[in-house]
């Protein structure tokens, strides 16, 4: 089960091999880190927000605070004292918030610098790996149509291949039904292979057909010797020929009568 497991994934590594393109890879890597620089900036704008609210409160406790101090005052040249007392009383309640939202405001604005400083970073980073993939998807796309040019060029490819093989295949088939050809055309002419037709000549026709052209060269011969001669006719040079050369022509005559 081990060994099966491992073929498994073995067979499956290459397969996600051949499948993956670096340049896809690049391009989900750029994303994700577009992603995670917004999700920074957002967060930067989170505590600016936050901040800004705090200092809004701020104003509006100072606001109070400086209120219930006129308060206070005029009690006093009233000769209030106890409405004095209780608006300096609320004051310092007041005054207590004030500092605690000021500790706080402290707080969010460092924050607020170390995420912007973070952004900025991030944001060279982000620029930076966007040239160096483009730069990288670029050299990656030149090298593959270089090397489909080589492979083209040296027929090493997998089509290439095919188209290689079904070529070799096609010339061997045809040597091979040309070799049959010639094959089955000395048979035919030795007489070993039947006329398919059904007219091959017997061996009295063959005879025949001997001595009809026997007679033919003869007649032409006698013909040629009486012109050479100066007289006679080519009848008259056969009949004065020897006596085999008058049987064939006789037998010829016999069975062009027939």
């Amino acid at each position: 089960m081990k060994r099966m497991g491992m073929i498994f994934r073995a067979k499956a590594n290459k397969a996600l091999d051949r499948a993956e393109d670096p340049r896809e890879t690049l391009d989900y890597s750029y994303q994700k880190q577009l992603e995670l620089l917004q999700k920074v900036r957002r967060g930067v704008a989170d505590v600016a927000t936050s901040r800004k609210r705090l200092e809004l409160q701020l104003n509006q406790l100072q606001s109070q605070s400086t209120k219930l101090e006129d308060q206070g005052r005029k009690a006093l040249a009233l000769g209030r004292e106890d409405l004095a007392r209780e608006a300096l009383s609320r004051r310092a309640a007041l005054q207590q918030q004030v500092t605690d939202l000021e500790t706080q405001h402290q707080t969010l604005q460092g924050e607020e610098e170390k995420l912007t400083l973070a952004a900025q970073r991030l944001q060279a980073k982000v620029d930076a790996f966007r040239t160096k993939k483009e730069t990288i998807k670029a050299t990656y796309t030149a090298a593959q149509a270089q090397t489909r040019i080589g492979e083209a060029f040296s027929g090493i490819s997998e089509e290439m291949g095919d188209v290689g093989l079904a070529i070799q295949r096609a010339e061997d088939k045809t040597a091979q039904l040309q070799a049959r050809a010639g094959a089955i055309d000395e048979l035919l002419a030795s007489g070993a292979l039947d006329d398919p037709t059904g007219m091959a000549k017997d061996d009295i026709a063959a005879e025949l057909d001997r001595i009809s052209g026997g007679t033919d060269v003869e007649l032409e011969l006698q013909r040629m010797k009486a012109e050479l001669a100066g007289g006679g006719t080519p009848q008259q040079a056969i009949e004065g020929g020897d006596g085999s050369t008058q049987d064939q022509a006789r037998t010829q005559h016999k069975f062009d009568k027939q």
